[in-house]
């Protein structure tokens, strides 16, 4: 059978090339007919864990109490605050905001109620509320208002009072989280074994309707946003404005993706040509491997238009990477080509392409499956982007493999054969010198792989989970600047939320109530007025309102920490109003009774449930601190509730998007170890079934550990976190830095059956396979470094440590590789070795 298939292959392929071309042809174009439907995902969505329980709390939470569907214009004119010119113009850029589809309110200094400009009676809450915009309010009473108040203060102006902010509140669109929690319920049922065909279709009916709804409301939005930055530009001349705003976020995120699709993907194609040009000079070493890499590119695009697969942040480089792996794949079937040439002068093209195919073949398919098994070691992760990576590149190089050993030799069969001699450059020089250095300096080498290894564990011991998100962007985006502003003048940008609900003993005291209910009880009361009724609830009184407070004042001790929001606030500012006198239980009937709804909507409602058995304390955490670390924040504050404050720890939640991307960073580092394990296993398997020889397997992994814990300990020793970019470093270089490793020992197995002696077929193979090995690991390292120019933080660690990690991988399979071949001479004893 395996024979009857490589007959066919060679039929088809070489001897018949102008239909196997067709048949490329015909594949590229059915596909790349699909390539319109291609959609790219930034939304916040994509940044978190799957399945993780928390989210699903988050949108419960944000359902009752507000999300984080908003955005924020800083505001800093070039005139006094309070000057008629400033309000005028804020007033209008507010105006032209409320007209925009999707917006469901502004909020700015201008509307928010007053109240303490001057002083507002508890009794006359109700009648007497003014704002900005009321005539003859006193302006400079409101700065100091808007400066001191326990509700304003670093919320709506600066300490300096000369920035200001602009909410914008999006509407919320139901039918957006209708389709996304009918799509979570199916999806939910996928591993029960009761899941039939008939959910399966639902299913998929659900996630294609989310999908597509989805993807228009990112249209939207991106609308939406370019409106506001229009609008923003035509009040420039009056004052310094950022926006901000997780949508905001979402949206210039997907503008760094088609910026890096584009931008690094000419790039590296313009790169792949100068470097084919060096390496090869000749036309058609060039057009050849740019041909294959566009196919695979255009293919593999198409298939995920035609597929509906939305590419993340983190995908966003997939098409420098498999245009990356493709050219080394093609380099080395290039150098085997002409080796052969070189070797056979006068043989037919054909014969030439065969015999490069054969020989080649069982290395590259086995280096290719090893870069699918270090891309599909990233489907453990749970991070749903990063998965997503993990499948698109184990789809595109499977795509890249099929397709290139059907279009590179059916191309090449086609061409006359190239004089032999003229692929000869001074790189063999090169690499002949350094199999001369590995000869003469076996110590040397041993012990600087023994001492890399041991600097690069302790480098691992200092990799940390923890990183700011404002750290991803570089700071000259719109995005670091507005974060930086809010941070440092308006009270920090991360919302973290508690969530506190009432003990155990509660219910059961609300449950005895009722059982205990008898007609002497209310009913019976011959005075009491039937529609009044005395409301019982847990934290809506003076004893539980001080314990509030003492967790308010708390948070907003800690140096992380900026805005405190709670019901305590609301306490904080009716004491003010009061003269310092807090209210008492009848005050707080008195005050829910009389309070107008603004202020209820500013003051309660995002605070307190509606039936006041449940608070939401929000905090804004400050990003630019460089000692925030939120997990050990996380656990501070919990620690702080539970044993100073008493709080039973069943009764109170974090929550928010701090606790979701904190969830995500803290799997990193499990990720990461699972990862690594699940690769080195599987590829060491796949040693053993290609080399037929578990010594040489366990000798050709140690260059592979060596260049995957190098790159892990630059980053601990450099301060450089694991997110989701660097999660994929190590798993990628080893799969990728694998490649020469087998190139290299199936040479040498096949070198060493010449004359059964290390030193000389380790220098074949330095002269024959080294070279190829040079060319594709500068290709891969001066590839990556391309995506230095990304606006994406991640992105440019990404290039340069995989750039890093390649000269590691390199060095160590042509200096540490052959030496421990030398050293311990794992090749069979029938075959003798001197």
């Amino acid at each position: 059978m395996k024979k009857i298939l490589i007959n066919t292959y060679f039929k088809w392929v070489i001897e018949k090339p102008i239909w196997a071309l067709v048949f490329v042809s015909l594949t590229v174009a059915a596909l790349s007919y699909h390539i319109p439907k291609f959609k790219l995902d930034a939304s916040a969505e994509s940044l978190v864990l799957e399945n993780d329980n928390a989210l699903e709390y988050y949108r419960k939470i944000s359902k009752i109490y507000g999300s984080d569907d908003f955005l924020v214009i800083t505001y800093a004119p070039f005139k006094d605050l309070m000057s008629d010119e400033v309000l005028a113009d804020l007033k209008s850029l507010s105006d032209e905001l409320s007209k925009l589809e999707r917006i469901h309110s502004i909020d700015n200094i201008l509307n928010v109620p007053l109240l303490n400009s001057p002083r507002v009676e508890i009794a006359k809450l109700a009648t007497d509320i003014r704002t900005l915009e009321t005539p003859g309010v006193d302006r400079e009473m409101a700065r100091k208002e808007f400066l001191e108040s326990p509700i304003y203060k670093n919320l709506l102006m600066s300490p300096d009072g000369k920035t200001t902010i602009v909410r914008v509140n999006f509407k919320r669109d139901e039918k957006y989280f209708q389709l996304l929690y009918k799509r979570n319920e199916l999806r939910e049922k996928l591993s029960k074994p009761e899941f039939s065909h008939e959910d399966q279709t639902l299913f998929d009916k659900a996630q294609k309707e989310f999908r597509n709804y989805h993807a228009s409301v990112l249209d939207k939005e991106d609308a939406v946003i370019q409106a506001v930055r229009d609008i923003m530009d035509r009040h420039r001349d009056s004052a310094e404005m950022f926006l901000g705003g997780v949508p905001m976020i979402t949206t210039d995120m997907i503008g760094f993706i088609e910026h890096d699709l584009k931008t690094f993907g000419l790039g590296v194609v313009a790169f792949l040509i100068l470097m084919l040009s060096l390496f090869f000079k000749r036309l058609r070493w060039v057009l050849l491997p740019v041909g294959s890499c566009l196919i695979t590119v255009v293919v593999m695009i198409g298939f995920l238009g035609l597929m509906d697969w939305r590419v993340t942040v983190i995908s966003s480089n997939f098409i420098s990477i498999l245009l990356i792996i493709t050219m080394s794949l093609i380099i080395h079937l290039i150098v085997r080509y002409q080796d052969l040439n070189d070797g056979n002068p006068g043989q037919s093209q054909k014969e030439l392409v065969r015999q490069t195919v054969s020989l080649m073949a069982q290395p590259c398919f086995y280096t290719s499956i090893t870069t699918v098994v270090a891309f599909c070691s990233l489907l453990i992760s749970g991070i749903r982007p990063v998965i997503d990576f993990g499948w698109i590149m184990t789809l595109g190089i499977s795509l890249s493999f099929i397709l290139n050993f059907i279009f590179f030799p059916a191309a090449l069969s086609l061409l006359t054969p190239e004089t032999p001699g003229s692929g000869k450059d001074s790189t063999q020089g090169f690499t002949l010198a350094i199999a001369a250095f590995t000869n003469r300096h076996h110590k040397i080498i041993l012990w600087g792989a023994l001492l890399l290894a041991i600097v690069s564990a302790v480098g691992i011991s200092k990799l940390e989970v923890e990183n700011r998100f404002i750290d991803h962007f570089k700071s000259n985006t719109e995005i670091y600047k507005g974060m930086e502003v809010i941070d440092q003048q308006l009270g920090g940008t991360t919302p973290l939320n508690i969530v506190m609900n009432p003990d155990q003993k509660y219910f059961d005291f609300l449950k005895e109530t009722e059982q205990n209910k008898t007609e002497a009880d209310f009913d019976d009361d011959p005075f009491a007025d039937e529609g009044e009724k005395v409301e019982v609830n847990y934290w809506f009184n003076s004893n539980m309102l001080d314990r509030v407070e003492k967790i308010h004042d708390y948070l907003e001790s800690l140096p992380e920490v900026g805005k405190v929001q709670s019901i305590s606030t609301l306490i904080k500012v009716f004491t003010q109003l009061d003269k310092g006198r807090k209210p008492d239980d009848y005050d707080l009937v008195l005050i829910r009774k009389l309070m107008p709804e603004n202020v209820k909507d500013s003051l309660v409602n995002p605070y307190l449930s509606q039936d006041a058995n449940q608070i939401h304390i929000n905090m804004r955490l400050i990003e630019s601190d460089p000692t925030l670390r939120r997990s050990e924040l996380i656990e501070k504050i919990q620690k702080h509730l539970v044993e100073e404050l008493n709080f039973d720890p069943t009764t109170f939640k974090f929550t928010g998007m701090v606790v979701l991307y904190n969830n995500m960073l803290q799997s990193l580092y499990k990720s990461q170890i699972l990862t690594i394990g699940v690769v080195f296993l599987a590829i060491m398997l796949m040693f053993m079934i290609l080399f037929g020889n578990i010594r040489l397997a366990m000798i050709a992994i140690i260059p592979n550990i060596l260049a995957a814990i190098t790159v892990l300990g630059i980053m601990g020793l450099a301060g450089i976190p694991l997110d989701m970019m660097t999660i994929t470093i190590a798993a990628i270089t080893v799969g990728i830095a694998v490649d020469d490793t087998i190139h290299y020992t199936h040479r040498f197995q096949e070198e060493f059956k010449v004359d059964q002696d290390y030193l000389a077929t380790m220098n074949r193979c330095h002269g024959s396979i080294g070279k190829a090995m040079y060319y594709t690991s500068l290709t891969i390292t001066l590839g990556f470094s391309i995506l230095i120019f990304s606006q994406f933080m991640p992105t440019i660690y990404f290039g340069w440590l995989t750039g890093l990690a390649m000269v590691v991988a390199l060095v160590s399979d042509l200096t540490l590789l052959p030496l421990l071949f030398v050293v311990f001479r794992p090749l069979p004893s029938s075959e003798g070795g001197r």
